[in-house]
């Protein structure tokens, strides 16, 4: 029963924990997808300098039975979501949500998978839970409109919820809104973080300040329960007077947001902003375009596109991971984008010999760009030493439809991972969840292939 004293915060808390998404094939299909691409993701950002930096610092050696995902080391399970939620977005591979204007399952599955360690569920039901937590997370995004990221906020951290967490324990309205509300209070991230260590820490904190919060309220631990409705509340304070707070439940699961708009599953180890320039560059290479042909290249973006796009000339290959620039020269020169152009290592002089003629501008006269993919679009213009010029146009944002390859890439063909996708595919029961975890257990350094 929605409470009258906060309204909007006890309708969204009902729509939570009420949900039941196990009867749309069309969203478990698209979770057991992403679930697989995250994998993906986080095994391979296991083995990460800074994982393991973040691993041992916060105490991985802590005792408990929560997976550190590729690696046959187990912990506490509120280390475990941080460190696994960091994991997966490391290495600026995993997926990415319009609505949320982040990354949403790098913040939901580590906590899932953590809980895993304190109750037996389903697979079945993680699932479920998993898909009720994006769209919370999505709601939340719609409802905070456009000004919360390009005010400097990371939104992959700041909207991240207990949701998933009170949906799979059932818990009641009022525990529900206060877990919210408690998630709320921690939220932080801020975007001048990207290019540094600190950008994927921000997912772990939210997947950790998701389960300690559905954990604190579960035990009696008191917090505001009015998150959203309150006058200095969550709108009041992050969306900088462009909220729009019905978002929050309107439509809610009809269709469900991991069907549309969609999860955009990476096709590239980068910045989601630089992905439609890495389509063309590489699109160019096929063409025979050569680079000492070009004179200088423009990149003309709707306001806003670029934003997350903070670096110009990278020093390294984590700053490049945000640099347009970059990211075209690399997939015009070497045809494709792999994760060792994006690593510690200074960049090459043979690809920033092409990104420093590379600059950008905005078109003024097109929409600003929003949750609506419509809105996005980058245009290529190149003027070549010869006087000509091309021209070359994308919409939206290319993507994977199924991250097989992506999978094997990322995990070096380890043979000790070989058989996740097929079980994540097929999985329902608890014992099949129980399997997933042990798989997932193993170190992925070892027994490569």
């Amino acid at each position: 029963m929605t409470s009258t004293f906060a309204p909007l915060t006890s309708a969204f808390a009902q729509a939570i924990i009420s949900s039941d998404p196990s009867k749309d094939p069309v969203a478990l299909d698209a979770a057991r997808t992403a679930i697989i691409d995250f994998l993906a993701c986080a095994i391979a950002g296991a083995g990460d300098r800074t994982t393991g930096i973040l691993a041992d610092t916060v105490g991985a050696n802590l005792a408990g039975e929560a997976i550190l995902l590729g690696s046959s080391r187990r912990t506490d399970p509120l280390v475990a979501a941080l460190v696994n939620g960091h994991a997966g977005h490391v290495l600026d591979y995993d997926d990415v949500h319009a609505s949320v204007r982040g990354h949403p399952t790098t913040v939901i599955i580590p906590a899932l998978l953590a809980f895993a360690a304190e109750r037996e569920f389903s697979a079945d039901a993680l699932i479920a839970s998993y898909i009720v937590g994006l769209e919370a997370m999505a709601r939340l995004g719609l409802s905070l409109g456009s000004k919360h990221y390009e005010n400097g906020f990371h939104a992959t951290a700041t909207i991240g919820t207990a949701a998933a967490i009170a949906h799979l324990t059932r818990a009641s309205i009022d525990e529900t809104a206060v877990a919210l509300g408690l998630a709320a209070t921690q939220s932080s991230g801020l975007r001048l973080q990207f290019g540094t260590d600190a950008k994927p820490f921000h997912a772990g904190m939210a997947a950790r300040s998701g389960l300690l919060s559905a954990r604190m309220a579960a035990a009696g631990f008191g917090g505001a329960p009015d998150f959203l409705d309150n006058p200095v509340g969550f709108h009041s304070v992050y969306a900088f007077g462009a909220e729009r707070p019905s978002a929050v439940t309107e439509n809610w699961g009809s269709p469900w947001q991991i069907v549309t708009p969609g999860l955009t599953l990476k096709a590239y180890p980068c910045c989601t902003a630089s992905h439609p320039v890495a389509s063309l560059g590489i699109g160019l290479n096929r063409e025979g375009l050569e680079a000492d042909a070009i004179e200088h290249i423009t990149f003309t973006y709707p306001p806003g596109a670029d934003a997350a796009l903070v670096v110009s000339k990278p020093d390294n290959g984590i700053e490049a991971r945000f640099s347009p620039e970059y990211v075209f020269a690399a997939a015009l020169i070497d045809g494709a984008l792999r994760l060792d152009h994006f690593d510690e290592r200074p960049v090459l002089p043979r690809l920033m010999d092409l990104a420093r003629r590379a600059g950008r501008r905005h078109d003024e006269t097109a929409p600003r760009m929003s949750s609506d993919p419509r809105t996005r679009f980058v245009i290529v213009d190149i003027v070549l030493r010869d006087g000509s010029a091309i021209q070359r146009r994308f919409d939206g944002l290319p993507g994977l439809s199924d991250p097989a390859e992506k999978f094997r890439d990322a995990t070096a063909r380890n043979p000790a991972f070989a058989d996740v996708p097929s079980l994540v595919r097929t999985m329902s029961s608890t014992a099949d969840l129980r399997q997933l975890l042990a798989l997932l257990n193993q170190d992925a350094a070892q027994n490569p292939e």
